[in-house]
């Protein structure tokens, strides 16, 4: 093992000991508000968070369309369909996975999940379109965006299908008939998808980009919506389109629309890039499908594993001295999210397959992988220099300016004259904490030193997003009733 390797697995280790063992029960049920505070639309009378109030009351009214509700993706008033659908796909595999492990909190993760499925079938109900962006100005016309034949978008359509899938199986055995219009909606928007293939940054670049450019390509949400859809119905055609087409993934790089994009590593996991998602998903078919011994799939899983592992000598990640884990670009907890619930969930399917990994001469263990999640979570909760929770409003140490328009203006329940949008400045640059509590929100985390600014302005470090919280949801269900074990 080399030094620097021990050093950082010896400091998250006294980070772990320095801080009392943390109530995961409660960090779940605020992970999973949290999406109460993220609602647009007619709010709903059992609405917890109660300064969120109802907002976009009219998208899509403009064409015809009801366009209303879902998920703003962060501290703004955009609906961004192609992260909240993949916020959505996260919700859904947490709850199969780790539902059992939920109790009371259950119920809310299904409403959570219901609130982005019941958005969904509005904006794909119209055959040959996906609508896949609303705008963020409240004053004027919130006019759609929509993909459709002549502009195909496929990465925001097949992510969306995955949802849909993935969430067709969570309410199979609680509503059938709500289970069945997800899955057959699903069905029709993967063939969308495939048929009329090509990436959204052509058409909607100008308003997606720079924030959810596609830079990975749209044939791995290819790959992953079809194998979301193979878990829900087993039918052989999706298999087959699983087997053959993982192998366009990676395939070189491309520019679309000025855009320098690639298939990606196999190691990447997020809203944009599923490769190590697909890996792990469909490693668990593998031993109940006559494949061939030398598919891909566990292979490149084991990979994504080794390139994580502090002690791995193929790791391709960094850690701060505080032992967060660290990839470029911003909102740095959304990979200590969504690579810690991949090694969960692949310990999981490690088990069942009675079987370790190796990292070149590293022998690795399920225990390990969970120890190294369990690591990242305990660090947002707080086990890190600061003792900081970066989790709004669990601990007694949290952000209190967080970068969320609706958490740093005044409610409407208080201030019930309009706030232009030059007036809310005095309220961005305020020292003032946030008078509306996003309860739950885990903000984009601290710098690579472990410091946090705790300001408004810092966006990177200090913006919630959906899909930072989404994967947690399933991570901390699972720390609850296996914390216990360490």
């Amino acid at each position: 093992m080399k030094t620097t390797s021990l050093l950082v697995v010896v400091g998250m280790m006294a980070m772990a000991a320095a801080v009392a063992s943390h109530d995961y029960g409660d960090a779940l049920a605020k992970s999973i508000l949290f999406f109460e505070g993220q609602r647009s639309g007619k709010l709903p009378p059992n609405q917890r968070m109660t300064w969120r109030k109802d907002s976009a009351l009219e998208d899509g009214f403009q064409i015809g369309v009801d366009l209303t509700g879902g998920y703003y993706d962060a501290g703004d008033n955009v609906k961004f369909n192609f992260p909240m659908a993949f916020s959505t796909t996260m919700l859904a595999w947490s709850v199969l996975e780790f539902g059992k492990s939920m109790e009371s909190d259950l119920q809310h993760a299904l409403d959570a999940i219901r609130w982005a499925t019941d958005y969904f079938l509005k904006a794909t109900s119209i055959p040959g379109i996906v609508y896949a962006q609303r705008p963020e100005d409240m004053d004027t016309a919130r006019t759609p965006y929509a993909v459709s034949k002549q502009f195909p978008g496929s990465e925001v359509s097949a992510e969306i299908a995955a949802a849909l899938a993935a969430s067709s199986i969570v309410f199979r055995s609680t509503d059938s008939t709500y289970a069945v219009k997800l899955l057959n909606r699903a069905k029709t928007v993967f063939v969308f998808a495939d048929r009329y293939r090509g990436s959204y940054n052509d058409y909607l670049g100008k308003w997606v980009c720079p924030f959810y450019c596609d830079f990975s390509g749209y044939e791995d949400e290819l790959v992953w919506g079809a194998a979301w859809l193979y878990r829900a119905t087993k039918a052989p055609n999706y298999w087959n389109y699983v087997v053959e087409n993982i192998y366009n993934l990676g395939s070189g790089r491309k520019i679309t629309n000025g855009v320098s994009s690639s298939g990606g590593s196999v190691t990447e996991f997020g809203w944009d890039n599923k490769n190590a998602g697909i890996n792990v998903l469909v490693s668990r078919f593998i031993n109940t499908i006559n494949s061939n011994s030398s598919n891909p799939f566990i292979p490149k899983a084991d990979t994504f594993v080794c390139s994580l592992l502090p002690e791995s000598p193929t790791k391709s990640v960094s850690y701060s001295p505080g032992g967060l884990l660290f990839k470029p670009g911003g909102s740095n907890l959304q990979h200590a999210t969504t690579l810690s619930f991949l090694l969960v969930v692949y310990s999981r399917y490690l088990k069942q397959a009675n079987r370790d990994i190796h990292c070149g001469n590293v022998v690795v263990n399920r225990a390990r992988l969970v120890q190294v999640a369990k690591g990242q979570v305990d660090y947002i909760l707080g086990s890190n220099p600061l003792n900081m929770s970066y989790m709004v409003g669990y601990g007694k140490n949290f952000p209190q300016r967080i970068h969320h328009r609706s958490s740093s203006l005044p409610s409407v329940a208080q201030h019930t004259g309009k706030i232009g949008c030059q007036d809310g400045t005095k309220y961005y640059d305020s020292k003032n904490s946030n008078p509306n509590e996003l309860t739950g929100a885990v903000v984009g985390g601290p710098d690579a030193n472990d410091s946090y600014a705790d300001s408004r302005s810092d966006f990177v470090h200090s913006e919630p997003t959906t899909y930072i919280n989404a994967p947690l949801v399933g991570l901390l269900a699972y720390f609850k009733s296996n914390s216990r074990s360490f």
